[in-house]
């Protein structure tokens, strides 16, 4: 069994992960005409335009432009791009980072086009609006039967991710990091992130 996860994991983490994922990336650069150069300063402006460090909170109304870039942030900067980083680096060298470069800004047009997806297949369910690629993979295969199999794919696989596969990947790499950095157990540092993630999960600040 563990030799065919290792199989597994090595053909979709090889060259057939950098395949799609920079080939995508590519794709939707040329499709879009460089989107992530073209509006960048559109961009930037639309960030900034709107930001204050005495704003109000969000609320039913929407956010702000600053108040979805600090939600994405947060859903998109995790052990991958800390962790992950020092791992390349120290298999591949410095040139890792010059690869690491190529495929964020070839990246970028495909986050552009997943964002701008979800925004044009979002719906309004009991009040509230809702959207994600579960929605337009539904819509852009003409809800037939293999795009109701691949959206509830997609949801099983985020839910089983978020819920433990992610928490879990995060919370090992931060109490090695302790462990090696100050000799501190695991367990300690695992009870010290698990209370300050409820002071989150429970409202608190």
């Amino acid at each position: 069994m563990v030799h065919l996860i290792a199989s597994i994991n090595s053909l979709f983490w090889g060259s057939l992960l950098i395949l799609l994922l920079v080939g995508t990336g590519i794709f939707f650069t040329i499709r879009l005409r460089f989107v992530q150069v073209r509006k960048f300063r559109k961009g930037i402006k639309q960030l900034t335009g709107d930001f204050d460090l005495n704003g109000k909170d969000a609320d039913h109304n929407g956010m702000s432009s600053f108040q979805a870039l600090a939600t994405a942030i947060a859903a998109q900067v995790g052990t991958g791009n800390l962790a992950g980083a020092a791992t390349a680096i120290v298999s591949g060298g410095p040139g890792a980072i010059f690869w690491m470069w190529v495929s964020a800004f070839f990246g970028m047009s495909t986050i552009y086009a997943e964002a701008i997806l979800s925004q044009l297949f979002k719906k309004k369910v009991e009040g509230e609006v809702t959207g994600g690629p579960a929605y337009y993979i539904e819509e852009l295969f003409n809800k037939g039967v293999l795009a109701k199999i691949l959206a509830v794919f997609f949801s099983l696989s985020c839910i089983l991710a978020f819920r433990s596969w992610w928490n879990g990947v995060q919370a090992n790499s931060i109490g090695e990091a302790v462990q090696n950095a100050f000799n501190i157990s695991p367990y300690i540092t695992g009870a010290v992130v698990a209370l300050l993630g409820g002071f989150v999960f429970f409202g608190g600040s």
